[in-house]
């Protein structure tokens, strides 16, 4: 017979190796989210309309970050409730309706990740000086790199967390040096005198549409921590990652508002626009550019190994050979490749691209969490196997459903009328 205290000390090691093998997807999936959320395009829309609408834009991001609360909670609770991503738990709803999503997170997703690439391009032309196609060269091929290790997820955990952070601290500094006027943010937060629909869904788009909805909660599978019994660790994981998200946007926006508010005039137009480039540059000079370029790169890489690897995991719903392993790597591989030549080939200013991406996305939004809510208020004896979702959670998905479609619907023309900008 077995001592029971060698059992004990034997399994101990095993055991904390597992809880740390399950804890690094889990913080993996919540900077991914976090990055993904706050990617090139998201900085760009937030110059540009901070530029426009001035103080008046914080009510745009605190819908945005309400939105994203209502969202995020709702795809994260019933894709690790199934165990399923959500291709294929839409199609377990809805027949052939995964499929359908699948192909639109794949066209806004490689949408977004043509911006991310022009971000990477923006983002190593004013830290580095160079040529912004050379830039957004070297920065696909980093992440194509990335996603040749053969432990490819444990790279990307680690490199999303280490630049997530790295863009947090960088952000807060050159928002304390800019001296905005937080009273006036905070006031228009919730009373604007001025409201823009089509910028508020450019901002949810950027924020939490189209790949970025299931981009957390795909990663979060890799876990383990699916069922039933984990619902309170992933709420946890969920809010968590929202609210980095939420205070980082803020910040963010305050960065930009001083210097808009001091009476620095943006540039919005042109090939060369740049208009957070800009305002960093207006707030800290030369070291400010460095600053600048340093964040916008940091959020353009991790927004491009987002994208690509989310929109990689979505093409498991036509085929179960892409749904891990090497399949996926290399799928994610490609997915960077094509946005890369695209990319490469196209004639759009960077800018104009970035803020496009964000209003295409948001306008995707609405269906996929109509299928999600579905599944959530109507089929939880079958899909969800008897699981009862949370009635609040529901309310809140649909009126932020609602809310979505109104403002897709008010938004199409003006979205597409920002590429001719």
């Amino acid at each position: 017979m077995s001592d029971p205290h060698s059992v004990q000390e034997s399994s101990t090691p095993a055991l904390t190796t597992s809880r740390r093998s399950r804890r690094g997807p889990v913080i993996g999936a919540i900077f991914l989210m976090a990055t993904s959320a706050i990617g090139p395009g998201f900085i760009t829309q937030t110059a540009t309309f901070t530029a426009t609408l001035g103080a008046a834009f914080a009510f745009a991001i605190l819908i945005s970050i309400l939105i994203d609360f209502a969202v995020q909670m709702n795809v994260w609770r019933l894709i690790t409730v199934t165990g399923k991503r959500a291709g294929d738990l839409a199609n377990s709803a809805v027949p052939y309706s995964g499929h359908v999503l699948t192909v639109l997170i794949v066209i806004g997703g490689l949408a977004f990740n043509i911006g991310n690439i022009a971000g990477g391009g923006l983002g190593l032309n004013a830290l580095l000086g160079l040529d912004p196609k050379v830039g957004g060269l070297v920065t696909g091929a980093l992440a194509i790199a990335i996603f040749l290790f053969k432990r490819a997820g444990t790279v990307v955990d680690r490199v999303v967390l280490v630049l997530g952070v790295g863009m947090i601290v960088m952000t807060v500094v050159v928002a304390v040096v800019s001296g905005p006027p937080v009273g006036d943010a905070f006031r228009q937060t919730f009373v604007p005198d001025t409201i823009n629909f089509a910028t508020i869904t450019t901002i949810v788009g950027g924020t939490v549409g189209g790949y970025i909805t299931y981009a957390g909660a795909h990663r979060y599978l890799d876990s383990g921590q699916t069922g039933v019994e984990h619902v309170r660790d992933v709420h946890r994981a969920s809010v968590t990652g929202i609210l980095v998200t939420g205070v980082m946007r803020y910040v963010l926006f305050l960065a930009i508002l001083g210097v808009v508010a001091s009476g620095v005039a943006l540039d919005l137009s042109g090939q060369a626009a740049n208009p957070a480039g800009q305002a960093f540059g207006a707030a800290l000079g030369d070291a400010g550019i460095r600053i600048f370029g340093a964040i916008f790169w940091a959020a353009a890489i991790t927004s491009v190994i987002g994208a690509a690897y989310t929109s990689s995991t979505f093409l498991s719903t036509f085929s179960r050979r892409l749904s891990g392993g090497w399949p996926l790597q290399l799928t994610t591989v490609g997915f960077i490749v094509v946005s890369l030549a695209v990319y490469l080939a196209i004639g759009t200013a960077p800018a104009a691209l970035l803020v496009f991406v964000g209003g295409f996305n948001g306008l995707i939004l609405p269906i996929g969490m109509t299928v999600f809510l579905y599944i959530g208020w109507f089929r939880q004896r079958d899909v969800l196997g008897g699981y009862r979702y949370p009635v609040w959670l529901l309310v809140v998905g649909t009126i932020a459903l609602a809310i979505s479609f109104w403002m897709a619907s008010q938004s199409v023309g003006p979205v597409f009328d920002f590429l001719t900008a």
